[in-house]
């Protein structure tokens, strides 16, 4: 699934293509993704500009003229295309938009498990929205919020920085990776976790994520501009998937465990 890099990654990809330009077209081939596209998209977005494409958690936010802007999730297997010309649509091309200077960008979802809104007033109000957590590399994320956000809290502190309530965007591979980073047991409960501990997390969870952001992703596999140029990196983990491997930082060897149905990867030796 396409985490924060991966997202913003395609946010960086496409905004340079789209913002500024007038959508002229609507093409929706599939009324319904995770739930039903609404119909007034196709009539009400055409006429518009983009003014910007921001990102807001893994949500894409294409604010158009009018107060208006299109959020748009990638879900599991989603990815967007921005095509020089228009060109004919494959079995899971659910969504063009058609741009005044003759460029299409094309939204592709194999499993149908992402969505498209259209969204009135500040999009940050809306309901998928208004109750996030900060941005990981936002000002509202730091030693002293994640303090009160973990202080008596029984969950381990690995689920709990996963949660979007408590910040955005820390998917599980960056979950295991930070906690690496920090050298904090991925177990351990997150309110018996000191606040210096939690300024190592924080910073953590920040490098890992800038440099992911800076070389592509981990995940991405199909986000494209121009001619198809593809954009993605084969990631170098120090922890996750290296189960069995030596730490990179000490004598000690990466185990495997699962967590609420998900996997970590850890140091059982430096990670306390």
């Amino acid at each position: 699934m396409p985490e924060l890099p991966e997202v913003e990654t395609t946010r960086r990809g496409v905004a340079p293509w789209v913002e500024g330009r007038v959508v002229t077209g609507v093409v929706l081939r599939q009324p319904r993704l995770r739930w039903p596209v609404p119909r007034t998209l196709a009539r009400q977005l055409p006429g518009r500009e983009i003014l910007a494409v921001r990102r807001r958690a893994k949500y894409l936010l294409f604010e158009a003229e009018g107060d208006r802007t299109l959020m748009l999730h990638l879900g599991m297997t989603g990815s967007l295309r921005v095509l020089q010309a228009p060109r004919p649509p494959g079995p899971h091309d659910h969504l063009d938009l058609e741009l005044a200077d003759g460029r299409m960008l094309r939204f592709h979802d194999p499993r149908r498990f992402g969505s498209v809104d259209w969204v009135a007033g500040d999009p940050l109000q809306h309901p998928l929205l208004r109750d996030l957590g900060p941005e990981p590399l936002g000002p509202g994320f730091d030693a002293d919020y994640l303090a009160d956000a973990c202080r008596g809290r029984r969950t381990a502190v690995k689920q709990h920085i996963m949660n979007g309530r408590t910040v955005v965007g820390v998917g599980n591979i960056y979950a295991s990776e930070s906690l690496f980073r920090a050298g904090i047991h991925p177990a351990r409960a997150a309110g018996r976790i000191g606040t210096p501990r939690l300024g190592r997390l924080v910073s953590g969870i920040r490098d890992v994520l800038e440099a992911a952001i800076r070389q592509g992703g981990t995940t991405l596999r199909d986000f494209a501009w121009g001619e198809d140029q593809r954009g993605y990196f084969k990631p170098e983990l120090a922890a996750y998937d290296r189960a069995g491997e030596p730490c990179l930082r000490c004598p000690g060897t990466i185990r495997h465990v699962v967590q609420g149905q998900r996997s970590t990867y850890y140091c059982p030796r430096c990670q306390r």
